[in-house]
């Protein structure tokens, strides 16, 4: 049932953030899947966020407040995902606040398995669930559930799981929801790390992920809160995986992620030694599978190898850089002190 424009005078009980840029045909359809909701008694409204969009999403958006749809337009000049969603989360007037991609469709069911959720699991901050893939052509046959990060596709199965700092399980923005109370607690999205040129390696969803943990909030997977999402043919190909796990690598050596961070053994060039044992070993199972003829598990420890090779380049480079500028600035401080006490000079 579509919410009409004669609620947003009341207070919604869920405010959806759909941030979009230049997709104004997929806006659309995810448009329709959200606003075509099975009859339910919530109310709800959706904030879509255009991030300075160049086609026609203004108009599509303006189409649907003109059919009485209950939907707000904001524009969002600073460019990037989370910037987007920040402005949705500022604009939304709902207690909970839930987060949907412009390439995505929901089920029909989908604000009401929201609104059941938050109310039967009243300690729970946030859920997510299934974003499963509406692929454009037939997936390659490497391209297993192994490999589903790269093409944002996420499945835990069909059992109901408790996600905490104890028990992680990284949900994805494309299908999640939130207690509106928790980002007072962990702050917004960092922009540090959004995505660009195609969202390859981006870790905004885990930076924030790790800010929730830290702060001891609760999260669950619900597998009935379903979405689907578009893989096009370009997210198919060796060269994105390769490209999307490199970037995956250094987004991830600025993240500084605790758990992997921790070192026994010493660190070198402020990396954490078993990075460098795990590089040497993901390299010696890629050279054994590409020996046998077994391309498929060749390619994944070489994704892997991609990915430490990427945080290890990073994070070195980083940490010299540093070393770089502590002895130029230290070089300078002595230079001055020299000119101004020349030798000799009583």
């Amino acid at each position: 049932m579509t919410p009409s424009a004669r609620q947003m005078n009341a207070i919604p009980d869920v405010s959806v953030v759909l941030p979009t840029y230049n997709r104004s045909a997929n806006l659309r359809r995810t448009l329709a899947s959200v606003l075509g909701q099975h009859t339910t008694t919530r109310r709800y409204e959706v904030v879509v966020v255009d991030n300075n969009s160049t086609d026609d999403t203004r108009a599509e958006v303006e189409n649907a407040i003109a059919r009485g749809a209950a939907v707000r337009y904001v524009l969002e000049r600073n460019q990037g995902v989370s910037y987007a969603r920040n402005a949705g989360v500022a604009a939304a007037r709902a207690p909970l606040v839930a987060f949907v991609d412009d390439d995505v469709c929901v089920d029909a069911d989908w604000i009401e398995t929201i609104c059941r959720t938050f109310d039967q699991y009243p300690e729970i901050d946030c859920i997510g669930g299934k974003v499963l893939p509406i692929w454009e052509g037939q997936p390659p046959l490497w391209l297993t559930r192994d490999h589903w990060a790269p093409v944002a596709l996420l499945d835990f199965g069909d059992t109901t799981r408790s996600i905490n700092a104890g028990n992680r399980m990284c949900l994805l923005t494309a299908n999640l929801a939130c207690r509106r109370v928790v980002f007072e607690r962990v702050g917004l999205f960092g922009t540090e790390l959004q995505r660009v040129h195609d969202g390859i390696g981006s870790m905004e969803d885990h930076e924030w992920l790790l800010r929730f943990w830290a702060a001891g909030r609760q999260a669950m997977y619900v597998p009935e809160l379903s979405a689907f999402t578009d893989v096009p043919l370009r997210r198919m190909t060796l060269d994105y995986h390769r490209r999307w796990h490199s970037g995956h690598g250094h987004y991830f050596a600025l993240v500084r992620e605790p758990e992997f961070e921790a070192s026994r053994t010493g660190r070198l060039l402020d990396v954490p030694a078993h990075a460098y044992r795990e590089a040497i070993r993901n390299a010696a199972c890629w050279l054994v599978r590409w020996s046998r003829g077994d391309s498929t598990g060749a390619f994944l420890f070489e994704t892997r190898l991609r990915f430490l090779m990427g945080y290890i380049r990073t994070r070195a480079a980083r940490y010299l850089r540093r070393i770089w500028q502590h002895a130029r600035g230290t070089f300078r401080a002595r230079t001055v002190r020299s000119a101004g006490n020349p030798r000799g000079a009583v």
